[in-house]
């Protein structure tokens, strides 16, 4: 990694891999990146990590993953849950394997692992820079190929020189519109709002359908987090801001008949149900993972686990193709294997998503799905879908294998 300056305003950096947005997924590919030995730059706008906890799951393919980086020990011993859900409906996850069930770890405390691992590994992370501009070069007149990024940050611009990009930097990703990359699917229709609030005291729900909407909560040290759906409410406009406290206690009160507006709110936002996916995770020398390539809504932590396995897919390939021991099309597989598992992904959530926000119209569902999770097969085939276990890659000849991570 070297830098210079180009001029008395704008400082520049090269260096192998720029990687925008340091969330889990992008923490966890720096990370990747430099175990494989390829130098890495991280940029994000904010100021350091995120405070809200907005997932709080690690599926047990995750958790292998971290097992097979050493960094268990670095999560302590998180409370393991063997029952998940599908759409609402109560899952058993037990699998075959050391990580059966789901383990309960707050984000925040899975991005300090990997932030605190991406340092340790050397990689260069610049908080609060954000992307203005990328350009692609093609080597044409004898130029190396690459990607060259604008960013400002706290001290003025700084241009980056990356053999590769990799867009990181989530649902909105400014790296995704100005790629124009195509995004199809469809936007949200319907929305759960959620909150954190403390001085509130409320019966635990796990995914109480009442007659008016859908509510869950559940109090840890002392803070209640509440989520409701309101059937038939579309998704509200608010100018891309959050909703505030008092939406989400009139909405709460309407469907549970409780009054929780004396409570204090620690962090309130809302999530609706789109649901798209990127037509291609590789244009070229930019590549995307995590939630800059698929945009869902949260069900059992299914997109921390999705974008963490991207990253950990991706992160030995790229590392492989810049110190060129891996021709450059190694690439593509990270595309057809994470893009078909994200698809899949994208499909079972769409399904929870009618079983959990339909209204009466789906207890017909639900009640054949509660039967058919009574014979073991279909429960093992749902619980392989959402740990991660059940993924598989074709790698010729009808066999089938996991991710490759280096050694």
């Amino acid at each position: 990694m070297t830098t210079d300056q180009q001029d008395t305003d704008t400082a520049a950096l090269d260096t192998d891999v720029l990687v925008v947005g340091a969330g889990p997924t992008g923490l966890m590919l720096a990370a990747e990146l430099r175990l494989g030995g390829a130098e890495v730059v991280v940029v994000d706008q904010r100021p350091g990590p995120t405070t809200e906890s907005r997932a709080s799951t690690l599926h047990a393919r995750t958790m292998e993953i971290l097992d097979s980086r050493g960094l268990l020990d670095g999560l302590g011993t998180p409370p393991c849950e063997p029952r998940g859900h599908f759409g609402g409906v109560p899952l058993d996850l037990t699998l075959p394997g050391p990580y059966p069930g789901q383990w309960k770890v707050a984000q925040t405390r899975t991005e300090e692992l990997l932030e605190r691992r991406a340092a340790d590994l050397g990689a260069d992370l610049w908080r609060r820079h954000q992307l203005l501009s990328l350009t692609v070069r093609d080597g044409a007149d004898g130029a190396p190929e690459g990607v060259e990024a604008e960013t400002i940050g706290p001290y003025g611009p700084v241009r980056v020189r990356a053999r590769h990009l990799v867009g990181c930097d989530g649902e909105d990703s400014t790296v995704r519109r100005l790629v124009r990359a195509p995004f199809p699917g469809q936007d949200a229709r319907r929305e759960l709002l959620r909150a954190d609030v403390s001085g509130v005291s409320v019966a635990d729900r796990r995914f109480q359908r009442l007659r008016h909407g859908l509510a869950i909560a559940a109090t840890r040290d002392g803070v209640t987090r509440v989520m409701v759906h309101e059937f038939g409410r579309p998704v509200t406009e608010r100018g891309g801001g959050e909703p505030d406290f008092a939406e989400v206690t009139d909405v709460w009160k309407r469907v549970t008949g409780e009054d929780i507006s004396h409570g204090t709110p620690l962090w309130v936002n809302a999530f609706g149900d789109a649901n798209r996916q990127l037509a291609r995770y590789r244009h070229g020398r930019v590549l995307f993972a995590g939630d800059a390539a698929h945009r869902q809504m949260p069900s059992g932590g299914q997109a921390l686990n999705l974008g963490l396995q991207d990253a950990f897919n991706l992160g030995w390939k790229l590392a492989a193709v810049v110190r060129g021991s891996a021709p450059e099309d190694l690439l593509d597989t990270y595309d057809t294997e994470r893009r078909t598992v994200g698809r899949q992904v994208l499909a079972n959530i769409r399904a929870q998503v009618e079983l959990l926000l339909g209204g009466p119209e789906v207890e017909p569902a639900r009640a054949l799905l509660t039967e058919l999770l009574a014979v073991d097969g279909v429960r093992r085939h749902l619980a392989g879908m959402i740990s991660g276990l059940g993924i598989r890659y074709d790698v010729g000849g009808g066999a089938a294998g996991p991710d490759a991570p280096v050694d």
